[in-house]
């Protein structure tokens, strides 16, 4: 299951930065850059954590909190640079379920997301971010892949493919899961997409494609990276 985050952080450097890093661990990352726009989308796209910064350009953010607390059953985490005492007493008392004081690692802010998240029932375990096995090696962190030694440049969507499959190394990931996380639920159906994207894949990965030792086939059903 993909979970969907809600960045709401009008700096675009630290909205980069997030963005970035939360799409590399597996979420489905939305951002808003107002409370206007924030509430627009806790209408119409249902997150199931916020991130919230309070010195946004229509408001503080504080108003939002109360807004999450009162509509949705959902995790807030407020990130900002105000570090007063009294002001994180004020939005924990408000509702929100953390509060982190910038600068903070992204180290230290997927750990708070997963506590949120299992206060609420819902276990996340840390992602596989890197993928290392038998002359192949994905980072997801740095962006890199290598394969035998030599880096190998890969186009946004194969890049996004392989790394969804990292994610899930050792385990089968459907047609249907692979089309929509990687391309939109609107082609769910398109599994020629699939077979075009994984053969391109195979031929710059694998040594053999016609015989592959990564990329595996499970007919009728979707596609599983071999376990490291």
């Amino acid at each position: 299951m993909t979970l969907r985050l809600l960045v709401v952080e009008d700096d675009p450097a630290i909205r980069t930065m997030l963005q970035s890093s939360l799409a590399v661990e597996g979420f489905d990352v939305r951002t808003a850059v107002s409370i206007s726009e924030a509430r627009a989308l806790l209408r119409h796209a249902a997150p199931d954590v916020v991130l919230l910064d309070l010195g946004l350009p229509d408001g503080d953010g504080s108003d939002l909190v109360r807004d999450a607390r009162q509509q949705h059953a959902i995790p807030v985490l407020v990130v900002s640079a105000r570090h007063q005492e009294a002001e994180k007493v004020r939005l924990l008392d408000a509702g929100a379920d953390d509060y982190l004081t910038k600068p903070f690692s992204v180290g230290e802010l997927l750990a708070r997301i997963r506590v949120a998240l299992r206060h609420r029932g819902t276990s996340l375990p840390a992602a596989l971010t890197v993928y290392e096995s038998d002359g192949l090696r994905v980072d997801l962190g740095a962006r890199r892949v290598e394969a035998r030694g030599h880096p190998v440049h890969l186009t946004p969507t194969e890049y996004q493919l392989l790394a969804r499959l990292v994610r899930s190394a050792g385990k089968v990931v459907t047609h249907r899961q692979l089309l929509t996380e990687v391309w939109g639920p609107e082609f769910a159906q398109h599994t020629h997409y699939l077979r075009l994207y994984m053969a391109q894949l195979r031929a710059k990965i694998e040594e053999r494609p016609e015989e592959p030792r990564y990329l595996l086939t499970e007919t009728g059903v979707g596609y599983r990276l071999a376990a490291a």
